[in-house]
């Protein structure tokens, strides 16, 4: 699954004034805490309230374990050799995974209650490792959809912290950009940035929550450029919409930060199920991956 931006290393030079920023590397301190912030504030009188509060709590534990366990220094040492390989440096189904994102997993069970995370912190590690290897792989039906959102939330943070200290700047090749520059995955959604991008497209990736660049009127999965539809709740200027693709049937959402500043992606993904709900009535099937919710 290559890209067509290429993370090179710093010294390979910066991107210059006024040109476009292909990725958009995630911030050292993450977005947890206004995730939750936002999660908490969407769930007053939604018909989804609990299940809100719930994910809040899992990413509020994200939160804190960002802060009393981050990423080990000697986790970071090697960040540097990864950009000498071809395709994403943090390639999720390449990638050697650190021990550390098992200590994140089960650090989850310190804070958060559920029996599915219960279920989990029991087995045995060679048996967590296959269930992450299911996961990236895209194998979603072979891990229970219960078990799979705290496998998830633990490698989230994991290649999060890798990719926010990555030492690298990406570099523009071709068009080809349906899934991360960084570590491979899948898009959850896509944002029309406003301040000093605005106007500008960038897609989020559902793993390592960097964000990449892709021109607007062009399908996120197909490239196509004909056939595009958006779909909306009602509003014609709504801060959320799902664009689908007659080539490939398929769709993702677009946030729309102007029309609503408290947008979160992932929050506001989850929060708007109805909007996925009625696209897929239309016969379209989703091209990205949300982390909270997963089939099954």
């Amino acid at each position: 699954m290559n890209s067509s931006i290429r993370m090179s290393p710093l010294d390979a030079g910066q991107v210059a004034v006024g040109e476009i920023a292909p990725v958009l590397l995630p911030s050292r301190e993450g977005n947890y805490a206004r995730r939750a912030a936002r999660l908490r504030e969407l769930a007053v009188g939604h018909p989804m309230a609990d299940y809100l509060d719930f994910v809040a709590g899992v990413v509020e534990s994200q939160e804190l374990l960002l802060k009393q366990r981050p990423l080990p220094s000697s986790v970071l040492a090697g960040l540097k050799a990864s950009l000498g390989e071809e395709g994403a440096p943090l390639d999720c189904r390449r990638h050697v995974r650190h021990g550390y994102w098992l200590v994140l997993l089960r650090g989850l069970g310190e804070t958060v209650e559920h029996p599915a995370l219960e279920e989990l912190l029991v087995q045995e590690d060679w048996r967590l490792e296959a269930y992450a290897d299911s996961l990236l792989r895209g194998d979603f039906h072979e891990v229970h959809s219960g078990e799979a959102l705290f496998v998830w939330a633990a490698l989230s943070l994991y290649f999060g912290q890798l990719a926010a200290h990555l030492p690298a700047v990406g570099k523009a090749r071709g068009e080809e950009r349906q899934y991360c520059p960084v570590c491979a995955s899948a898009p959850v959604a896509s944002s029309v940035m406003t301040g000093a991008q605005a106007g500008l497209r960038y897609l989020q990736c559902g793993l390592c929550e960097s964000r990449w660049h892709m021109v607007r009127l062009k399908c996120s999965n197909c490239e196509a450029t004909g056939g595009l539809d958006y779909w909306s709740l009602g509003e014609v200027k709504a801060a959320v919409k799902a664009e689908s693709c007659g080539e490939c049937r398929s769709y993702l959402k677009v946030f729309y930060p102007e029309h609503e500043r408290g947008l979160e992606v992932v929050a506001d993904d989850l929060a708007t199920l109805g909007l996925d709900a009625e696209v897929e009535r239309e016969g379209f099937g989703r091209s990205g991956v949300s982390p909270f919710l997963f089939p099954g």
